[in-house]
């Protein structure tokens, strides 16, 4: 069978077969691999200049017209709104990134774009992109095997190191001002809802809440040691403030529940009417009643409570609010060690949690329950503040961040040097690497060794320095032995970077190879691109500009 001029008709003994729907596109062979590196190296283009802590931010305005200014590379990609599928690719790999580790988005999606433009080199010289790839895959084995060689094992009680692995994460974000202060509260917030499991740390950054206000600056940034309830007190009459409080936690509604069947109450006279009110006060009475009779004088609902309801608890001197999110239940068992309660029947003193004080306070406008001074708890709140919505915003993702990479160091104790150090080194040795191979595999993993090289290349770039001299002085400095060498982009000059405090999570980097790799391969595997034809536009006969043109 063979094709005839349009993509989606075959001839079969002279007779075309019309093999796709009229309208459909196909790119085969050469052509769809080269359209697809070149989108791939147009998005690694868009974030490059973001990267390292001298990189440029970017401003994005979505058809609302709602600004974001970020050089965070999960979340430019994220905005842009691509619409090629191998755009679309690079944006997963750069969110799966930032889902795995949290951190080093922007490398992934750079390096990927370098890989790809490395391997079109190749592919101009005819070789097969079958050899590329299982010449990269063998780079991918050694880069991974270079890595867990150079590591260095850490002590996770070393508060030190982890901030200054926190502040690495934090350097060229706005808040890179008052990084030191927020990495601290980073390290404690990680430290207190880390738990042992096995011989095994874990720490789970989802019970890190994160509230954002507007309104102060970011040094007004505090960690508390509970959680906030973005709710207010329900009753007026109700205290707002309680100290030693006693926490009742309640999935169940404080509400006289309709019944599940369609059922009716025959009325004849008003006694029964209000023998009818008096019994659902009456059980409503009982259900304060209870939660008063636990010793509870804070209630934390899931659900809605009853006017009246709210009157026998503001009476009793209980502090209630209702209609809190799931998750926040879960962080408010987790940091007062109350049990959520789904019957009021269960309830008890055994179940409630403790803290040194409930209160509502308003902040930026809004009444908020803050719940502090539990005892040992493991679920914690960072408020974040800003002088303007788009630096809280900011400020979040450098927390992010920088609570991933702090939680990583947790669970794998692991680290290793930034400031493209690690790059060089990994470079290096798969050089040498490539002379152990006969095939033609070696020009790909050479070729693997320049794409990587070019990380501190754009870092040097992005921080008005030279590349050619900088790149020069780290190979000398690594072929020498100095495996930390790096560029202090502050200084202008080549150090070693763990005596900086340029300090990373080994994890992170392996994600980064990990990722970008892959993403290449992927996108080097496709060699035919069908397209099914866009929906057509129905238009009313004989209205429009368009009417009787062919297509509509």
């Amino acid at each position: 069978m063979a094709y005839a001029s349009s993509p989606a008709i075959a001839q079969l003994g002279g007779v075309p077969v019309l093999i796709l729907k009229e309208g459909s596109t196909r790119k085969t062979g050469r052509e769809a691999l080269q359209t697809n590196i070149m989108i791939a190296k147009a998005v690694a283009e868009t974030v490059k200049s973001t990267l390292g802590p001298k990189g440029m931010d970017k401003m994005l305005i979505d058809s609302l017209g709602d600004i974001t200014i970020s050089n965070d590379g999960a979340t430019i990609l994220d905005e842009m709104d691509v619409q090629h599928p191998v755009a679309k690719l690079m944006v997963e790999i750069s969110k799966a990134q930032d889902d795995e580790v949290g951190d080093g988005t922007t490398s992934t999606v750079v390096l990927a774009g370098e890989l790809l433009k490395e391997a079109e080199k190749l592919l101009d010289k005819n070789i097969h992109s079958t050899v590329i790839i299982a010449g990269y895959k063998k780079a991918l084995e050694k880069t991974d095997e270079v890595l867990r060689k150079i590591a260095v094992k850490t002590n996770i009680d070393d508060d030190e190191t982890l901030k200054k692995v926190a502040i690495t994460a934090m350097r060229g974000k706005s808040v890179a001002s008052v990084r030191e202060y927020l990495a601290d509260l980073v390290v404690k917030a990680v430290k207190q809802i880390t738990e042992k499991r096995g011989d095994t740390y874990v720490a789970d950054t989802d019970y890190v809440q994160l509230i954002k206000k507007k309104g102060g600056s970011v040094r007004d940034t505090q960690l508390i040691y509970g959680i906030i309830i973005d709710k207010e007190v329900v009753h007026p009459a109700m205290p707002k403030r309680i100290e030693n409080a006693k926490i009742a936690l309640l999935d169940t509604p404080l509400e006289i529940e309709k019944t599940e069947i369609d059922a009716e109450i025959r009325i004849n006279s008003p006694d029964q009417m209000q023998a009818f009110l008096e019994e659902e006060e009456k059980l409503l009475k009982e259900m304060a009643d209870k939660i008063k009779a636990s010793g509870a004088n804070v209630v934390f609902c899931q659900k809605g409570i009853d006017d009246l309801a709210q009157y026998y608890l503001a009476k009793a001197g209980i502090l209630a609010v209702r209609r809190v999110k799931k998750s926040d239940m879960e962080k408010l068992a987790r940091a007062t060690g109350a049990r959520i309660i789904t019957k009021i029947e269960d309830l008890s003193s055994d179940v409630l949690g403790t803290a040194e004080l409930v209160e509502e306070r308003k902040v930026a406008d809004e009444k908020m329950v803050f719940v502090e001074g539990c005892p040992n708890p493991k679920a914690v709140t960072i408020l974040l503040r800003g002088g303007a919505e788009h630096v809280v915003d900011e400020a979040e993702r450098a927390i992010h961040d920088a609570l991933s990479v702090v939680r990583n160091v947790i669970r794998e104790p692991k680290i290793v040097a930034g400031g493209g150090a690690v790059e060089i080194e990994v470079a290096s040795r798969l050089k040498k690497f490539a002379k152990t191979l006969s095939s033609k595999e070696q020009l790909a993993v050479i070729k693997y060794a320049e794409a990587v090289e070019t990380i501190p290349e754009i870092l040097a770039q992005n921080a008005g320095l030279e590349p050619v001299d900088i790149i020069a002085e780290l190979r000398k400095k690594h072929s020498e032995g100095e495996k930390w060498a790096g560029i202090n982009v502050y200084s202008g000059k080549v150090e070693r970077m763990m005596d900086v405090g340029v300090i990373e999570p080994a994890s992170v980097k392996k994600q980064v190879f990990k990722s970008a790799t892959e993403a290449a391969i992927m996108i080097l595997r496709i060699d035919d691109i069908i397209a099914a034809a866009p929906p057509k536009e129905k238009k009313e006969e004989g209205k429009g500009p368009s009417a009787g043109m062919p297509g509509y």
